[in-house]
């Protein structure tokens, strides 16, 4: 009993990690799901940075995991189609160079976030009611 038990822990665990993966859309840049998040009831989209931006910045950083895009809506406007939209940059396995020590750091989580007033036709909104 103890057996089936923990092949089906071990099954739900790979469904869940297939599942989360089959939701990030391959995307060349941030735009797609920027446009996702502001037509997502939940306001939010996820996505992996794939093609040769996402491979150089792999390469300079040593890192070998994908660099995973997260969108999320902070604020509605009145406009339509319009938000105050957060763009999440991450990956694990990062490199920075430790300029203070002369080498390089160990391995690790970087993110990067920044805040974006945008609409479905690029622009900012015309207020930011």
């Amino acid at each position: 009993m103890r057996a089936i038990t923990v092949l089906v822990g071990a099954a739900c665990t790979l469904f869940a990690s297939a599942a989360t993966a089959q939701e990030r859309l391959p995307v060349r840049d941030a735009k797609q799901l920027m446009l996702s998040a502001l037509d997502a009831p939940d306001g939010k989209a996820h996505g992996v940075l794939v093609g040769e931006v996402a491979d150089a910045i792999s390469r300079r950083f040593n890192a070998t995991t994908p660099i995973y895009i997260d969108v999320s809506t902070e604020k509605r406007y009145a406009q339509p189609g319009c938000s105050r939209l957060n763009v999440r940059f991450w990956q694990d396995g990062v490199q920075l160079p430790n300029y203070g020590a002369g080498g390089v750091q160990a391995p690790r989580r970087q993110t990067i976030d920044f805040g974006i007033n945008y609409c479905r036709d690029g622009q900012p909104p015309r207020s930011l009611s």
